[in-house]
């Protein structure tokens, strides 16, 4: 049976959706944001997908790119997905080789992977020359069970509760919201070179990204904290990025955030919840702790140096 690995198409986007829920359940997979990623990259991503193919069926997949949000440069990324029922195979280091040839030809010397914390995930990362530098957790809630916290009765003076839709005319306090909790958030590439205009495309208008059930905290008018919501449709929700402001940390804006969209995503349907956290943030930790959000799974952030072993 041979394996073709050779570069993505348009029509491989349903298939690369499917391959993902089976490899990354943890994840929000769908077909159109799949497309949506690719289509809409920024040149300075300089991306490039590739795709594994036996029998005429997609078995693996693989991206590679430049972090351009970052302001270190030479900084690549990616993650060969290979199904479960193929893995072993050699698949996912045909893939690999691939993606760190593009990433060396457009300037990365550090590439940076996730690699699940699973036996066989690791001895491959580190046969490859991958160190591990971070480990971080995936959570899952069953929303038709879960005890949510009620919404409290009267919101203290100058708080409000809005949802993402409210700021579809000028989304950019939600951008500064959002770009201001995220270079603060523990990891080993500092996200502090985003643009307005790739948030826009790449967060604001992604097509997985739940307006309706992402909520918004303001004190007096000025986003204070946030929580972004995606679904699947097939009744899946994730969180994609919960945070608070740097001024107002410390009072319960994000669990409240985050207690708004959870029990909007229950009232519309979905079934489960997802989130992921770094294993350095306790704080938000423990607030998917007591909201009854349990482990579903690990990984490790792990890298390795271009042009060595």
């Amino acid at each position: 049976m041979t394996i073709t690995v050779r570069d993505y198409q348009p029509s491989d986007a349903k298939a690369v959706a499917d391959l993902r829920r089976a490899a990354l359940p943890s994840l929000i997979s769908t077909p159109q944001g799949i497309a949506w990623r690719i289509a809409t990259a920024p040149a300075a991503q300089r991306q490039r997908q590739f795709v594994a193919e036996q029998d005429g069926r997609v078995v693996g997949a693989v991206r590679g790119h430049l972090l351009h949000d970052s302001s270190v440069p030479g900084q690549g990324a990616t993650m060969p997905q290979v199904h479960p029922d193929h893995r072993g195979r050699g698949i996912g280091s045909a893939l690999l080789a691939s993606a760190e040839e593009h990433l060396s030809a457009v300037g990365a010397t550090h590439v940076f992977a996730w690699v699940l914390d699973e036996p066989g995930a690791l001895s491959f990362a580190e046969r490859h020359g991958y160190r591990r530098t971070r480990s971080a957790r995936f959570l899952r809630l069953d929303l038709t069970t879960a005890d949510l916290p009620q919404l409290p009765d009267a919101l203290p003076p100058g708080v409000r509760l809005c949802t993402g839709a409210d700021f579809g005319a000028d989304p950019y306090p939600l951008f500064a919201a959002d770009s201001e909790a995220a270079a603060d958030e523990p990891g080993d590439v500092a996200s502090d070179a985003m643009t307005y205009e790739d948030w826009l495309q790449h967060t604001w208008e992604h097509p997985d990204i739940d307006l309706d059930l992402t909520s918004v905290v303001t004190v007096d008018g000025e986003i204070a904290a946030y929580s972004l919501a995606s679904t699947d449709g097939l009744g899946r929700y994730s969180s994609g990025m919960t945070g608070t402001r740097r001024a107002h940390r410390g009072r319960g804006l994000a669990r409240l955030a985050k207690t708004d969209s959870l029990r909007r995503a229950r009232d519309a349907g979905c079934t489960e919840a997802f989130t992921g956290n770094d294993a350095d943030n306790a704080p938000m930790l423990a607030i998917n702790h007591a909201f009854g959000y349990r482990p579903a799974g690990a990984e490790w952030r792990c890298v390795r140096e271009l042009g060595r072993g």
